[in-house]
């Protein structure tokens, strides 16, 4: 299956960025015009010309998602701590078996397989071997909790089992960040030489905030570049 981008939540918005970033002089945030808002986010707060942005108020912004993805974009989310980010757990529940097989690779033939199992597998695409292989994985993962619960206990059984899970298993996440860390997030994953699979999450984050109604993050994402 292909991976997922859900936004499941948010809280703030310009108009609470701008609220923390006048606390400081106490101005009344229900007095503030959207121009006046407009103005302290995109040309005081990120974009001052001093290369010192006040960055922290934009903290306030929150968006939260649901994230089914590989394990190398789920590795890439949690790197840097960006994010808040809880997912499927291998310790108290059976892993489902949903995997993702790259759309890159088309129709491109496997010509290079030797030895006695992988020859026969000359001729096919890709694809298909990595779908046979994930099927494979999956199978062995749920016959070895069979025989390892019984010694090991459930719990130790599951989360040993995994390691037959290819890198390409999916699990759903729930991915928790504020703005500016949406931000650094976005411009490190959707970069053109990040992995593909994570820029496409990346992208698809950045359009469900895009989204939202009432566009309560207009003024954030224009001071972003975004």
């Amino acid at each position: 299956m292909n991976n997922s981008v859900e936004l499941i939540g948010w809280y703030g918005g310009d108009r609470a960025i701008a609220r923390a970033a006048w606390t400081s002089t106490q101005a009344d945030i229900n007095k503030k015009t959207n121009e006046q808002i407009r103005d302290l986010l995109v040309n005081k707060l990120w974009n001052n010309g001093t290369g010192k942005a006040h960055k922290t108020p934009f903290e306030r912004g929150i968006v939260e998602f649901n994230i089914t993805c590989e394990q190398p974009s789920h590795i890439h989310q949690i790197k840097h701590r960006i994010a808040n980010v809880n997912g499927e757990s291998a310790r108290y529940k059976e892993l489902k078996d949903k995997y993702y097989i790259p759309d890159d690779w088309g129709n491109i033939v496997a010509t290079n397989l030797t030895g006695e199992y992988l020859e026969k597998h000359n001729g096919k695409t890709w694809r298909d071997i990595l779908k046979i292989h994930t099927e494979i994985s999956d199978q062995l993962y749920h016959a070895s909790l069979l025989d390892l619960e019984k010694p090991l206990g459930r719990k130790r059984a599951k989360e040993s089992a995994r390691f037959f899970k290819t890198m390409n298993s999916q699990i759903t996440l729930s991915v928790m960040m504020n703005m500016s860390c949406f931000y650094n997030f976005f411009s490190l994953r959707a970069d053109s030489a990040a992995q593909l699979e994570i820029q496409e999450i990346a992208k698809a984050m950045l359009n469900c905030i895009k989204q939202i109604d009432g566009d309560p993050f207009k003024f954030t994402l224009e001071a972003f570049g975004l």
